[in-house]
């Protein structure tokens, strides 16, 4: 079995990801804007998470967004039926932390330092591996090419500060869209994209 490792993540027009479901989710370096991605959420979006996380079987979190999960999820009032709740109680949870940390929530375990081989672990383990949030933990996974799939929620908002999906001194790398793009009711647009060989090329248009 070779499972696929997919990067959910929810950006602004700026590619900020930072905090965008809660005011204390991550206000590191005083970022003033958590929770941003509430007021754009709407019935199409949700819809298109809840069918897109349906087949789940492992998810891998950051720290600080596994505290946040952990907190969450299992007392959410579903914490033991289906949908989003039951999966994520359910299934194993590999938390990527360079510290000790303490895991209650059932399932869970931390990575080890090699990413790369524990990335090829969980695929061989599992079918399908989402990456979630930990906006620290994808630029590694980006820059590395650890992954098969890089999926955005983009919101019609433009921040000027926060940690961006790819900041100043990314890795240059060439991706391919994968799927036509998604329009929600407030006009987020979700982007699928795959890693695609080779760097990027330069020219001269109209030549």
């Amino acid at each position: 079995m070779t499972g696929r490792i997919t990067i959910d993540l929810f950006t602004t027009l700026d590619l900020v990801a930072q905090a965008p479901g809660g005011p204390d989710e991550d206000p590191s370096n005083g970022f003033p804007y958590g929770g941003w991605q509430a007021p754009l959420s709407d019935d199409v979006e949700g819809a298109n998470v809840q069918e897109r996380l349906r087949d789940i079987d492992a998810l891998v979190l950051g720290r600080r967004t596994y505290d946040i999960f952990a907190d969450y999820w299992p007392r959410h009032p579903d914490a033991f039926a289906g949908g989003i709740a039951g999966a994520f109680n359910r299934i194993p949870k590999y938390v990527a932390s360079r510290g000790t940390p303490t895991l209650a929530w059932v399932g869970s375990q931390r990575l080890g330092p090699d990413l790369a081989a524990e990335f090829a672990g969980l695929r061989e383990r599992h079918e399908n591996v989402r990456v979630i949030g930990s906006v620290d933990l994808v630029q590694t996974l980006l820059t590395d090419r650890l992954f098969d799939e890089l999926t955005l929620w983009v919101y019609p908002v433009v921040l000027g500060q926060g940690k961006k999906v790819f900041p100043d001194g990314a890795a240059p790398a060439n991706l391919r869209l994968i799927a036509p793009p998604l329009v929600s009711d407030r006009g987020a647009v979700l982007l699928r994209y795959a890693p695609a060989p080779g760097e990027p090329r330069t020219g001269t248009m109209g030549g």
